[in-house]
């Protein structure tokens, strides 16, 4: 396989403005994910502190393998959200090793409102169960959580992907065979008294784990029965009485010690067979993806660029290099495992298109994973391509996106919107992970264009009543809808409603790929089939 050549300037003002700004961008990031995962009020670290328990971050170094890799998910999922009142959905979930194991951690953060579910909460903890369930990956839930929070209900509980559904994925994961461990460090209440009850294994933690439907107030405004934490759900009573729980532990080292224990009982599966080679960092220093990426996403660079500081040895075996140019595809290797990947130069016209289909068949028939990098306009429009067929070739690319066996990851490089967004395998088609980059965006069309589209209608209507507008009061129609978009096409946006599984450092990008690409090969590869191509 050959090396990919780069041509990149990097002594150039363009590199030099490229890498101070996208420097930048990534610091930013950093800083947003450190208040994310570290700031909080003193009273609330006081309060977890009376109560005897570890910060939820530090429980984190108690249940992890040392020195192997944490590959957090949706760090700041609801930072748009909620007057920013529940940094992370209150909820800590990613990818770690426990006794050896790959597993799906999903944590209550009870420094945020004592670990309350807000409707993010929600949707944040199906995702890490659906990433279980895709992966074949065992789950440990840290479990701490004062339940629903009840303003917000009607968002939270009775639709098909609110709470019921945690519940439904840990159902389907033990129908799998898949183990399920929780660790009750706290109140489990209501729904959240299903978590453990659920799971294949738990510890509870003696005076400050509690698992009941209803707490004490709750029972006395129901029953008038007084009733005690302890003799209500407490450790001794689910260890002793009711069978609930399965190992009482005298603080959270000890539980920690015992879930590592039982982890480490866990057959380990069988993993997908894939031609696996030894792992190589990338020929090109991937520091100079900061100088690739343009400060204005509409600016063209070459996303081979970006490959060759991404694959193993930078090499890269392109597949019809000459044909459909504006989508690269071709065969690589990352962290040894192989990878084919589809990235666009450009829109999608029909060649492209078609290129894209047939490469992801070739590789859903070698049992290639797929690694989608998106920088995407969208496909090309206009009577020429229409009587050419682009939608009837853009409809083969997507058949051929959603019918893929192999695993699919997806990454955000620059900006996809548009239908661009479902050829590329964007968050409707399923990819195992998608991530986003901080300057990247995506919507229905460019911020621009939507602007300009929308004060053109308005125009037009006020035009047929007669009025005729001045540059001040378009500006006052099309700014306003500029900024909005501006807004909601953010990475931040997007990773605050769990469009994606996060937003990366593109530095990071490989070694985030290189634990997924692992952990989905948990999960067997079917045989490659499809619906019907419209020929």
């Amino acid at each position: 396989m050959s090396r990919l050549v780069s041509h990149l300037d990097t002594r150039s003002e363009t590199f030099r403005l490229n890498a101070t700004h996208n420097r930048s961008l990534a610091e930013e990031l950093h800083r947003m994910q450190q208040t994310a995962r570290h700031s909080r009020p003193q009273r609330d670290i006081e309060r977890l502190e009376r109560q005897n328990k570890t910060i939820p971050r530090e429980r984190l170094k108690l249940l992890l393998d040392p020195g192997t890799p944490f590959l957090e998910l949706s760090t700041l999922a609801a930072n748009m959200a909620y007057e920013g009142e529940a940094p992370g959905a209150s909820q800590i979930t990613g990818i770690g090793i426990v006794a050896g194991r790959e597993v799906v951690i999903h944590a209550d953060d009870a420094s945020v409102k004592g670990g309350a579910w807000y409707p993010l909460s929600v949707k944040k903890i199906v995702r890490a169960l659906d990433i279980a369930i895709e992966n074949r990956l065992p789950v440990i839930h840290l479990c701490d959580s004062a339940g629903g929070f009840l303003p917000l209900q009607s968002d939270l509980f009775a639709d098909r992907y609110y709470a019921g559904r945690i519940f439904r994925n840990q159902s389907i994961l033990s129908k799998m065979g898949v183990p399920q461990l929780s660790v009750v460090l706290g109140h489990c209440t209501a729904g959240g008294a299903y978590i453990p009850a659920l799971s294949d294994y738990n510890v509870i933690v003696r005076g400050t784990g509690a698992i009941f439907l209803g707490g004490p107030p709750l029972v006395k405004a129901a029953t008038g029965e007084i009733v005690t934490v302890e003799e209500l759900g407490g450790a001794d009573m689910h260890t002793t009485v009711s069978g609930t729980a399965d190992y009482p532990a005298a603080n959270e080292p000890h539980a920690f010690a015992i879930a590592r224990e039982i982890a480490g009982t866990w057959t380990r599966p069988e993993k997908a067979r894939v031609n696996l080679r030894d792992p190589e960092p990338p020929a090109y220093d991937p520091e100079e993806i900061y100088g690739i990426l343009p400060r204005d996403s509409r600016t063209v660079f070459d996303m081979r660029e970006l490959i060759a500081r991404m694959v193993d040895g930078s090499r890269f075996h392109e597949y019809q290099p000459s044909y459909g140019t504006t989508l690269v595809c071709g065969f690589a290797h990352i962290w040894g495992s192989p990878i084919g990947i589809l990235a666009n130069n450009g829109v999608l016209f029909n060649d492209s298109s078609l290129k894209g289909a047939h490469f992801i068949q070739l590789c859903d028939k070698n049992r290639t994973p797929l690694l989608f990098l998106q920088n995407i306009t969208g496909f090309m429009v206009g009577r020429e391509y229409e009587r050419r067929g682009i939608s009837k070739d853009g409809a083969k690319l997507i058949m051929a996106v959603s019918g893929a066996s192999v695993p699919k990851f997806t990454v955000n490089c620059n900006g996809a919107f548009g239908a661009g967004v479902y050829g590329m395998s964007g968050r409707a088609f399923d990819p195992r992970f998608l991530f986003t980059w901080p300057g990247a965006g995506t919507s229905v069309m460019g911020a621009e264009q939507a602007a300009n589209v929308l004060s053109e209608i308005k125009i037009r209507q006020l035009e047929r009543e007669g009025r005729t507008l001045t540059e001040e009061e378009i500006a006052a129609i099309r700014d306003p809808v500029l900024d909005d978009y501006k807004r909601q096409q953010s990475a931040y946006f997007a990773t605050s409603e769990i469009w994606d599984d996060g937003v990366l450092d593109p530095v990071d990008t490989r070694n985030a790929l290189g634990i997924c690409m692992s952990a989905a090969l948990n999960a067997p590869i079917d045989d490659p089939h499809y619906g019907v191509f419209r020929l």
